[in-house]
């Protein structure tokens, strides 16, 4: 890629060698050492003039072209400072400051907006897992609580059914009681009678 100093400086160095060679050809009959000495001088003059204008044209572009490529790779704080100037390239570049002003801006707004947001997240979280814990602890409370009850309705079951069984042993006893009194009674009935 050619740079815009050699696109300014090279046709300002043709035109001036066209001119010198127009103005040789028209006066090639009077032509002495004084002149060649006057067409060197300003053939330099034009040469260094056009690489000089190509110079001071190039130097605030690439400055220019320099900080938009820092600007896009996320350097929110270049600025370019030229001389204050009318021309084009000036106005290019109090343009650039402020399209950089805007986006740090930005920048900055939406990184503030996301503090925010994060600190108000944050808060509704901090509030919802206060909230989980204690229905957690909760659950926790009342699952120990029905475990206590139902081993108590466990134990409970258990007991009601020793006082079955007891129940059941004291029922037969009764009734073998029952059964060797109504056996007894009758003997002592008939030991009454033969007395008699």
């Amino acid at each position: 890629m050619s740079s815009i100093a050699s696109k300014v400086a090279v046709p300002m160095i043709l035109v001036g060698i066209f001119v010198t060679t127009i103005f040789i050809s028209l006066n090639y009959q009077s032509l002495n050492l004084i002149f060649y000495i006057i067409l060197f001088l300003l053939s330099v003059f034009v040469f260094f003039f056009g690489f000089a204008t190509g110079q001071s044209l190039a130097g605030p572009v690439k400055k220019l072209l320099q900080r938009a490529i820092d600007l896009s790779k996320g350097d929110l704080k270049t600025r370019v400072y030229l001389d204050e100037g009318k021309d084009e390239v000036s106005q290019l570049a109090k343009i650039f400051n402020n399209i950089a002003d805007e986006l740090e801006k930005s920048k900055s707004e939406t990184q503030e907006s996301e503090k925010s947001v994060d600190i108000k997240v944050r808060a509704k979280t901090q509030g919802l897992e206060e909230t989980i814990t204690a229905l957690e602890q909760k659950i926790k409370n009342r699952t120990l609580e029905l475990q206590k009850i139902a081993a108590d309705s466990k134990k409970m079951q258990e007991k009601a059914q020793e006082k079955e069984i007891e129940a059941e042993d004291l029922k037969r006893q009764i009734n073998s009681l029952r059964t060797s009194l109504g056996r007894a009674r009758p003997k002592a009935g008939k030991k009454t009678n033969d007395a008699g």
